[in-house]
């Protein structure tokens, strides 16, 4: 049977505009969970269902296929199963959806595959995804009501012990699995049904309770970076013009060329450096005046016409594996450095095939404190490498 994961991922938004592609932890949201259905690799097919530009560009740079979903399935009232059903008619070939919510960004590939063999295997007709949660419940008595609440799952004369109470299952909403003709019922759970409990640290739906920047924390704590094992990064090659400075080269009169940079990435360099992080630059262009002047104490290459190669030459000379190399670039020129480097970002400034092959988009722009925000983001990592040690 043909199994296709779907994306849902409306342009529209009450809250946060374009939130299905807002950067997370420096990668879309939607990212996160097309990297997780990619990697878990018992699709068929992988598809975002949208009505927005922007949203179709980010998932083809995911590797997904993007339905173009009609207007009449992409109103604030349309349903979900609106637009799978509509999806479904036009996709004959597809047995299965697994629809995956864009808002999951904690979402692992073990996840899917397991949910992939339940119904595959298993005969189930649908599979949903739910975590365990510890909380009392008490009956609701609304204003003006003249009596008492009632508890709903617990003895108040005898209340359990957290590790005493098994808890109860919650749908979180991260995905649902159904087959076409329970689909085409009208129904997305249904038939031989079963749920699929997932680990409370990857529940995660910022549209219900979580804020941004906590997501960012729990993504950088608990999300999926990848089917290897995430490494110390050992050094971080930084290309000059565009990351360091803002791109721009003022001339004076006498014929002197002067750039601008911006001094938190210098602290940025400093911090990476009393990390045991080597810090090296490279420029497509003779910028050896202007790197003298900053005084900046790195190893540099300038007027460099292959900077793949000059990194694969420091790599091998420094005994390293990709895996502890990071690079920030920002031009055509960087695209193949950054596709090779284990880590690997852009500021928010830098052109489209040079983002699209980043692993972390900053926020800011180039010359703006993008180098110490790639620093800081190192070391969000670096903790999440340790943390993995010690368990």
């Amino acid at each position: 049977p043909h199994l296709a994961a779907l994306v849902l991922a409306r342009g529209g938004s009450k809250g946060i505009p374009l939130k299905n592609i807002k950067l997370l932890a420096g990668v879309p949201l939607i990212g996160w969970v097309l990297r997780a259905a990619i990697d878990a690799g018992v699709f068929h097919s992988i598809w975002v269902s949208t009505d927005h530009d922007e949203i179709e560009k980010v998932a083809k740079q995911f590797g997904a296929q993007v339905h173009r979903r009609s207007p009449e399935v992409s109103q604030d009232s349309s349903t979900s199963l609106e637009a799978i059903t509509e999806f479904l008619n036009h996709h004959h070939e597809v047995d299965i959806v697994g629809n995956i919510q864009a808002t999951s960004p904690c979402l692992h590939p073990s996840d899917l595959i397991k949910v992939a063999d339940l119904i595959q295997k298993e005969g189930f007709d649908s599979v949903f995804s739910v975590v365990r949660r510890h909380q009392f419940r008490w009956s609701e008595v609304k204003k003006g009501e003249n009596k008492m609440t009632e508890p709903q799952n617990l003895n108040p004369a005898k209340r359990y012990r957290r590790q005493d109470w098994p808890g109860e299952l919650y749908e979180n909403g991260s995905f649902y699995f159904a087959k076409r003709h329970l689909i085409e019922k009208g129904y997305l759970q249904g038939g031989k049904m079963a749920y699929y409990e997932m680990r409370a640290e990857h529940s995660v739906d910022i549209d219900i309770d979580i804020d941004w920047p906590i997501a960012e924390q729990r993504v950088l704590s608990f999300g999926y970076f990848g089917k290897e094992p995430l490494k110390e990064v050992k050094l971080l090659v930084c290309s000059i013009d565009g990351c360091l400075t803002n791109g721009r080269i003022y001339v004076t009169e006498d014929h002197k060329e002067m750039v601008s940079y911006d001094y938190r990435d210098i602290v940025g360099i400093d911090l990476l450096k009393k990390r045991g992080i080597q810090v090296r630059l490279i420029s497509d262009r003779d910028c050896s005046k202007t790197l003298s002047a900053m005084q900046l104490g790195c190893v540099a290459k300038v007027n460099v016409s292959n900077k793949l190669q000059v990194l694969k030459d420091w790599q091998e000379d420094m005994g390293l594996s990709w895996k502890e190399v990071a690079f920030l670039g920002n031009e055509e020129s960087d695209v193949e450095c950054l596709k090779q480097a284990g880590m690997s970002g852009v500021p928010a400034d830098a052109c489209a095939a040079a983002q699209k092959a980043a692993g972390y988009i900053c926020k800011g722009r180039g010359g703006s404190g993008a180098v110490r925000e790639f620093a800081e983001h190192i070391f969000l990592l670096l903790e999440k490498v340790n943390s993995s040690r010690k368990q």
